[in-house]
């Protein structure tokens, strides 16, 4: 994801109207397609796994934030692809998938409608980068200064003994 948003914030630099941009947009476009449908196959495995109570040591209020911070990453990780392909869909250009395969646009060339949806985009990027950095911060905090096992249970059960 992040990535992805550095990548977004690249095309920025990219004159428009040139060949380079229209690449690499199609490109951006392509792998955040990809992302969303990786976003959705997590929100499933999430629905359908879900994880232990947070130890009583972890206050109630500080449960309460990181219940609500992984929801507003979910739905920002929900917004962020759904806005661009919206986007993309009011607009002449579409998504051309990797380049190669053309998606023709089922929407209307709406320049104020693509707009919005672009903006949402926009926005979303920036809370949804915001949000990535305070919960790296959090579980940095668990690890150096909390020193409890709240930084170890994010990463995969064959990974916590090694």
């Amino acid at each position: 994801l992040v990535g992805q948003f550095a990548f977004g914030w690249y095309l920025g630099s990219i004159p428009r109207g040139t060949p380079e941009r229209g690449y690499f947009v199609n490109l951006h476009k392509s792998i955040g397609l990809l992302i969303g449908l990786l976003i959705l196959l997590r929100i499933g495995w999430r629905l359908t796994h879900t994880p232990p109570p947070l130890p009583n040591s972890v206050p109630r209020w500080q449960q309460q934030i990181a219940a609500s911070t992984h929801y507003l990453l979910y739905g920002l990780m929900l917004m962020m692809p759904l806005s661009g392909y919206l986007a993309s869909n009011f607009s002449k250009f579409g998504i051309n998938f990797f380049n190669a395969i053309k998606l023709v646009p089922w929407g209307y060339d709406d320049k104020l409608v693509s707009a919005f949806f672009n903006q949402t985009h926009l926005v979303s990027a920036w809370l949804l980068l915001a949000l990535v950095l305070l919960h790296v911060l959090a579980a940095l905090k668990h690890l150096w200064i909390d020193r409890d096992t709240i930084f170890f249970r994010m990463w995969p059960q064959r990974w916590q003994n090694s």
